[in-house]
């Protein structure tokens, strides 16, 4: 093999399973084989096979972090070197890796690990056992004592499989813990261990409660790009009757004095809904919901919007509307009450821009009824979600922020009815994240629980990870040896010779396969 056919990548660490729990999300060197393709000339990303390579470069490695070879006296620590194998030597290594170990500035010594794996087995028996992981560690560092760490990950929201098929979900809840004094392998985690919710969760699951809302604020965002791009995708509208139509019944309805709440029949999901949905709407929110349910056009927004201007002017009509609104056509019916409207010209984006500005006032009162209501936070710290002073693109981002934490506390409410406590805990930490980052339906959001809240939904369960540390040694010198089961492959550059391949293992079938991953670690020190 030719140098050139080697390539180095810089990629933090929590981007490869196997990594991530040495790790973590620092940085680290990724070696491996590059081959090309001739006809499509793509670059295929290959294993380095374990041969000399792998050994002249964490020879390499070491080298150059020895402060007691004089040519590279005072050099900077490196970061962590990760080499990609192929599992064709007796012992199934995948990886190969090398990091430094630091005394203050100065290098004192690199940790050597390897990374070895076996394809999945549903016998139990043929699983290492604790005595087995011991062992390796004592012939590896022969220490005075040891300690032995559990930790386990429990899938309890998800993807579901229906006739050995996995059916996919976008949203997740999964749930790590972490104990010590591990007895046995595949122990269940005692009641006292240290339990992390991870929450990841889509907004467009139709099962969901939150779904009506979603469709509002998908209508909401059509608007905020047609404003943006000039292009408005409209949706089948939900109500048979023309927008104008329906507008012109509304208002017939006040001058008749019909001002009604609107309302719905009752469903299993108003438990939560009764909380989303409020019973003061007032004109101009009640007009927003006829409207995103009819309009199919611009011309269908100014035709409707045109009735409502006519019938202030001429003072048809007195709606009464929330003291805090502050969209356009609020202001305009503040005007009528003295029989002072200035002059709107419905043409253009403005019809558009109105209509939007109706939708954030009562999508942001929605939010507020039920946060408040809940009382899981206080208006003050939902003042940069609620600010008009930004522009409406992004306040439109923002309520997309607050819709999604709402999808969030909907799971943890009906599906894991986690206490009062944990429910605000949460809702701080999701308001405090969204301050400062993007909207990410794919970020994961921790929370830590009480494992006695969820022991339903595990302790019958088999978990999709299970793992046992050994470790000895103290701050940078400490060592470990540890074992990783698992419903999948922790190393996706192998394929695993297996008679439980992944689409069928963790089927209908109550025993449970895993893949075996067990990670060593030598300590090197410079005199």
């Amino acid at each position: 093999m030719k140098s050139e056919d080697i390539q180095m990548l810089k990629m933090n660490g929590d981007r490869i399973p196997v990594l991530n729990m040495y790790c973590g999300n620092q940085p680290v060197l990724i070696c491996q084989k590059v081959s090309v393709s001739v006809s499509s000339r793509h670059v295929l990303l290959c294993n380095v096979i374990l041969n000399t390579w792998t050994l002249q470069f964490l020879s390499w490695y070491t080298l150059s972090q020895n402060a007691n070879v004089s040519s590279v006296d005072n050099n900077p620590a490196l970061h962590p070197l990760w080499v990609r194998c192929d599992m064709s030597d007796p012992a199934g290594t995948t990886w190969f890796g090398a990091e430094t170990v630091c005394m203050g500035n100065r290098v004192s010594g690199v940790k050597l690990y390897s990374v070895t794996c076996k394809g999945s087995t549903v016998d139990k028996g043929s699983l290492i056992t604790l005595d087995k992981l011991k062992q390796e560690h004592k012939k590896r560092h022969h220490p005075t004592s040891m300690a032995i760490k559990g930790s386990a990950r429990f899938n309890l929201f998800g993807s579901t499989v229906v006739e050995n098929t996995i059916i996919e979900s976008q949203s997740s809840v999964t749930v790590d813990f972490k104990w010590s004094h591990v007895e046995s392998i595949l122990e269940t985690p005692p009641l006292s261990s240290i339990a992390t919710l991870n929450i990841k969760v889509a907004s467009m699951n139709m099962r969901s409660p939150m779904y009506e809302m979603y469709r509002e604020l998908e209508f909401l965002q059509s608007l905020a790009n047609g404003l943006r791009t000039g292009e408005t995708e409209w949706v089948e509208p939900l109500e048979s009757m023309s927008a104008v139509n329906l507008t012109t019944a509304f208002l017939e309805a006040f001058l008749l004095h019909l001002f009604l709440k609107i309302t719905k029949p009752k469903t299993e999901t108003d438990i939560f809904n009764s909380f989303l949905e409020r019973g003061d709407l007032d004109f101009v929110e009640q007009l927003w919901d006829r409207m995103r349910k009819s309009v199919t056009s611009y011309q269908d927004i100014g035709d409707c919007l045109k009735l409502v201007t006519e019938a202030l002017r001429y003072g048809d009509i007195k709606p009464w509307i929330h003291r805090d609104s502050s969209s356009s056509l609020s202001k305009l019916i503040l005007q009528s009450y003295h029989q002072q409207i200035d002059h709107v010209s419905l043409t253009g984006v403005t019809p558009v821009q109105m209509l939007l500005e109706m939708g954030l006032d009562k999508m942001r009162k929605d939010y507020i009824n039920y946060l408040i209501g809940k009382e899981l936070t206080t208006l003050n710290h939902l003042c940069y979600y609620l600010s008009t002073e930004v522009d409406l693109q992004e306040q439109v981002i923002r309520l997309r922020k607050l819709h999604h934490l709402l999808e969030i506390i909907e799971i943890c409410t009906t599906f894991l009815c986690l206490p009062y406590d944990r429910l605000f805990l949460l809702t701080q930490s999701c308001l405090q994240h969204y301050k400062t980052h993007p909207y990410d339906e794919e970020h994961e959001f921790k929370l830590q629980i009480k494992p006695a809240l969820i022991s339903h939904f595990y302790q019958k369960e088999q978990p999709v990870l299970w793992g046992a540390e050994v470790s000895s040694g103290h701050g940078s010198r400490e060592v470990r040896t540890s074992v990783q089961l698992s419903d999948r492959p922790l190393v996706d550059h192998v394929i695993f010779e297996t008679d439980y391949p992944n689409e069928t293992v963790n089927g209908d079938s109550e025993t449970l396969a895993f893949f075996s991953t067990m990670v060593c670690c030598s300590l090197v020190s410079f005199a």
